[in-house]
């Protein structure tokens, strides 16, 4: 009865061994396969002057130490800091912003500092209307 038990035991633990490395290889054949990420920067609700609207995406790209003067932009829309550290000031307020950060400029008077060690770069995501 011992010999049977053994016997047994001896073919369940190669088994059980298998099917715990056909789990971790099919783990790492999913892990190795990544998926898709979406995460939402920004969110703002446009009220939309007339049925049609000019897009435009326009990269900008500024020296160190480099400031503008004040201006404004022929639309709003989103900005995404894509490196650098960039200082905005519009309606009275200060903000810096880093890569990776994502804001809303209303198109009012504004201007931007590049206040990091080096260059920067901004994409704006600007809306007009059409003309």
């Amino acid at each position: 009865m011992i010999k049977t038990q053994v016997i047994k035991s001896a073919l369940l633990l190669p088994a059980i061994v298998a099917t715990i490395l056909a789990g971790h290889i099919n783990t790492a054949s999913a892990e190795e396969k990544p998926a898709l990420g979406r995460t939402v920067l920004l969110k703002n609700q446009v009220a939309s002057p007339g049925k049609n609207i000019n897009t435009q995406v326009i990269r900008i790209t500024f020296p160190p130490a480099f400031k503008t003067p004040e201006h404004t932009h022929e639309g709003p829309g989103p900005r995404y800091i894509v490196k650098g550290k960039l200082k905005v000031i519009e309606k009275g307020r200060t903000h810096i912003y880093a890569a990776g950060d994502v804001f809303w400029e209303s198109g009012e008077l504004m201007s931007v500092e590049n206040v990091g060690k080096g260059p920067a770069e901004l994409i704006i995501f600007e809306l007009t209307p059409v003309d």
